[in-house]
C-alpha cells in the first residue's frame, strides 16, 4: 500500500510492507525514476523481509522542494522517513544517486546498517562540465528532449530492441519527472564527491554493476569497491544501468544471497563499529592510542563482548541501551563510566529528559545518594556539552 508522509516539510510518497520480519530492505531509486523500478525485485523479497520503497524528493509522487541543499537533503529525507516509521536497522539498497544516499547513511549511522547494497553507483559520478551540460539541455529542450539519449545509457541495446513496451514505459517515467526535481538531483550529484566518506563505511557491502552500464561503468564501480574496507563486486553480464529492470532475477538472486548469508564481518569489527557509533570516533581513537601491550587483550575482550555481542543486538535501540547502562552505572557508583555514557547520549539519542527520568527512577530503586551523585555528574556533563534544558 502506498502512503504519503511529511518529511522535512515535503510530502514524501512511500510504500511500507511490514511483515514484522527481522530483516528490512530500504530501496532508493535513481535519477529520473520512481520506486516502481524495484517492483520485480520487491516481489521476490516480501515473503522473507520487510520492504520500504520511496520516491526521492522531486521524483514520482513526492513533492519538489523550493530549494534542495545537495546530497545532504536527500540523506536527511531518508533518515526522517526511517525515524518516522521507527525502522532502527535496515539493509539499504541504492541505485545510482540512490546508492550515494545510502553511502552517506551507512557512513553516518553504522549502527543502523546491517549490510549495504550499492547498484551501479560510485563515489564520484561524471564531471561538473557533463552535469552542467545535462542541466542546460533540460532547461532548453525538457526531459522529453533528452529521453532517447538517457534510454541508451539506462538499457543495453538488446533490451531496447526486444522489450519495446517496457522501454516506452520507462521513457515515459523519465519524461514525467518534475524538471526542477530532476535538475536539483543533477546538481546534488555534480557537487558531491564522496571519496572520503566511503572509506569510512564499515558495513559489509555488495556493489553491483551491469557490464553494459554506460553511466557508471564497471571500471568506475570497481574504483568504488577498491576504496571501501569491506566491499565486494558482482558484475551482471548484459545488464545496463538499471539492473532491477533489465536483469531483475539476477539482481534479486544477488541481493538474497548476500543479505541472508552469514556475515563475514568479525565480532571485533562489529563491536568496533558499534563502539564508535555510541562513544564517538574521537573517544575511541584516544582509547586506541593509549592502548598498550598490557591491556590489549582486555580492550579486545570488551570490544567483542560488550560492543559486539550485546550493544549490537537489534532487539533494543541504542537509546534504550544507553538509558539502561546509565541506570546500572549510577547504581553501582561507577562515576567515570557514568560520565562517559552520559556524554555518549549525543550519539545514542537519549535526551536530557530521558536521563532525568532514569535518575529519578534510580532514587526509588537504588537509593537517593546514588541518584544525587548521578544528577551532579549529569549536570556537569550537560554543562560541558552546552545543553540548555538541564
Amino acid at each position: 500500500m502506498a502512503n504519503f508522509i511529511n518529511i522535512n516539510g515535503l510530502n514524501i510518497h512511500y510504500k511500507w510492507i511490514n511483515h514484522q520480519k527481522e530483516t528490512t530492505f530500504v530501496f532508493i531509486n535513481s535519477l529520473g525514476t520512481d520506486f516502481r523500478i524495484w517492483d520485480k525485485v520487491v516481489e521476490g523479497l516480501v515473503d522473507v523481509a520487510n520492504v520500504l520503497c520511496y520516491d526521492k524528493r522531486g521524483h514520482g509522487l513526492s513533492q519538489t522542494a523550493a530549494i534542495t541543499h545537495g546530497m545532504q537533503s536527500y540523506y536527511e529525507d531518508l533518515v526522517g522517513l526511517l525515524d518516522a516509521l521507527k525502522i532502527q536497522q535496515c539493509i539499504p539498497v541504492g541505485l545510482s544517486v540512490g546508492g550515494r544516499v545510502a553511502m552517506l547513511f551507512a557512513e553516518r549511522h553504522p549502527e543502523r546498517v546491517q549490510k549495504l547494497i550499492l547498484c551501479d553507483t560510485a563515489h564520484k559520478i561524471g564531471t561538473s562540465t557533463s552535469w552542467n551540460q545535462r542541466i542546460e539541455q533540460v532547461n532548453t529542450v525538457g526531459l522529453a528532449g533528452i529521453s532517447d539519449a538517457v534510454m541508451e545509457k539506462w538499457f543495453p541495446e538488446s533490451f531496447r530492441n526486444t522489450q519495446v513496451s517496457e522501454l516506452i514505459g520507462y521513457r515515459t517515467m523519465l519524461e514525467r519527472c518534475c524538471p526542477k526535481g530532476y535538475i536539483q538531483c543533477c546538481e546534488a550529484i555534480r557537487d558531491a564527491d564522496l571519496t572520503e566518506n566511503v572509506q569510512k563505511i564499515q558495513a559489509e557491502t555488495l556493489c553491483v554493476v551491469g557490464s553494459e552500464d554506460l553511466s557508471t561503468t564497471p571500471e568506475l564501480v570497481k574504483s568504488l569497491v577498491d576504496l571501501m574496507p569491506h566491499a565486494s563486486l558482482e558484475e551482471i553480464e548484459g545488464s545496463g544501468h538499471i539492473p532491477c529492470v533489465d536483469a531483475s532475477e539476477k539482481l534479486l538472486s544477488l541481493i538474497y544471497t548476500f543479505a541472508f548469508a552469514p556475515s563475514t564481518q568479525s565480532l571485533y569489527e562489529l563491536g568496533m563499529k558499534t563502539r564508535r557509533a555510541v562513544l564517538g570516533n574521537a573517544h575511541v581513537d584516544r582509547a586506541e592510542a593509549n592502548k598498550s601491550h598490557f591491556d590489549t587483550d582486555f580492550q579486545s575482550y570488551i570490544t567483542q563482548s560488550a560492543w559486539g555481542l550485546v550493544w549490537s543486538r537489534p532487539e533494543l535501540s541504542k537509546r534504550e541501551r544507553s538509558m539502561i547502562t546509565i541506570a546500572i552505572l549510577a547504581s553501582l557508583g561507577h562515576e567515570e563510566e557514568l560520565a562517559m555514557h552520559i556524554r555518549a547520549t549525543q550519539n545514542t539519542g537519549a535526551s536530557v529528559s530521558d536521563i532525568r527520568e532514569v535518575l529519578l527512577h534510580l532514587g526509588i530503586y537504588a537509593g537517593v545518594p546514588c541518584s544525587n551523585s548521578a544528577f551532579k555528574i549529569a549536570k556537569k556533563i550537560y554543562h560541558e556539552l552546552g545543553k540548555k534544558d538541564f
